[in-house]
């Protein structure tokens, strides 16, 4: 075994200890790929109100403009899936990666202490680490790293574990042992397709972002458009929809995470303590969660679209 292969065992293994699901490693090199999706993406507009999404273009399919001299890109993978789920349903829902704390937080904190023990236990080691909040695209360097494939709703899956989980990476200088990608497991199924309220994949793998019920809740910020109205399906902050329909997601297993536990109070609120909530009790109930992120503005707009048209 060379020296290659025994520092990406032993960074599997710290990585498993730490709690993340999976671990895989690629080459940091230029995505050929992906380079043509992305431009035919950005080019249609479907990026929706992303704007920043046409920024760094070349740092997002190369990653040695992001960590010069880097090597290895480390991707890594941690369950969200909640063991329990709201007791009202016919209360407004948020997605599931909201219901605990704030995974940026959560998930940068265990690569940081990953990042460490690789240099402590290896050497010194120049790196970064990523959590969706930098031009990395991380679904293609975990599809890679063969933790995945893309499906056609255009998230990670997995046979063992679906898709509800979060990416993140380790961009290093550090030499390591590649793994092989995996084949795509979609076959002709399109129920991610043909379940999405929205039409937002109007064809397999591509999503358009102006379509989608979860771009729409939580980045866009004017006002919903009224064709939407009959097509929310109750959600207030985001969309599970095509991952709920898909079959690889009955192996979804409950995760560990004692940060991703919900608010005591989130899954016990009602339709009227939802549309009534007030900036308090939001702050209290989410003031560690993603939902932040539209603010009580952004999700008193959303629950305001949702009420005026059920």
């Amino acid at each position: 075994m060379t020296q290659a292969q025994k520092n990406a065992e032993r960074i599997k293994l710290w990585a498993k200890d730490l709690g993340f699901l999976s671990c895989g490693i690629s080459k940091a090199e230029f995505l050929e790929e992906e380079a043509p999706r992305l431009d035919a993406w950005l080019k249609r507009d479907y990026q929706g109100s992303m704007q920043w999404m046409e920024n760094h273009y070349d740092k997002r399919l190369d990653p040695t403009l992001l960590v010069p001299g880097a090597k290895s890109v480390v991707s890594l993978l941690l369950n969200y899936f909640p063991e329990k789920e709201p007791q009202h349903p016919d209360a407004p829902k948020i997605s599931r990666y909201a219901y605990g704390k704030d995974y940026h937080t959560v998930m940068k904190d265990k690569l940081y202490v990953l990042l460490q023990k690789i240099r402590d236990e290896i050497g010194e080691v120049d790196g970064r680490c990523f959590v969706d909040s930098a031009p990395v695209m991380e679904r293609a360097w975990a599809k890679k790293s063969g933790l995945g494939w893309i499906g056609k709703h255009s998230l990670l899956l997995t046979k063992s574990t679906g898709s509800f989980y979060f990416i993140g990476e380790l961009i290093i200088d550090l030499d390591l042992a590649p793994d092989n990608s995996v084949a795509d497991y979609c076959g002709s199924c399109t129920r991610c397709m043909d379940a999405c309220p929205t039409d937002a994949i109007p064809e397999p793998y591509v999503v358009d972002s102006n379509r989608c019920i979860s771009h729409l809740t939580i980045e866009y910020k004017e006002a919903i458009p009224s064709w939407f109205s009959d097509k929310m399906d109750n959600w207030a902050f985001g969309c599970d929809i095509c991952q709920e329909v898909c079959p690889w997601n009955r192996f979804s297993k409950p995760h560990t995470e004692k940060a991703f536990d919900p608010h005591p109070d989130l899954l016990q609120m009602n339709k009227s303590e939802w549309m009534e909530i007030t900036e308090e009790v939001f702050r209290e109930i989410f003031r560690h969660s993603a939902v932040k992120r539209t603010k009580y503005t952004g999700l008193k707009r959303n629950l305001d679209f949702i009420r005026s048209n059920s």
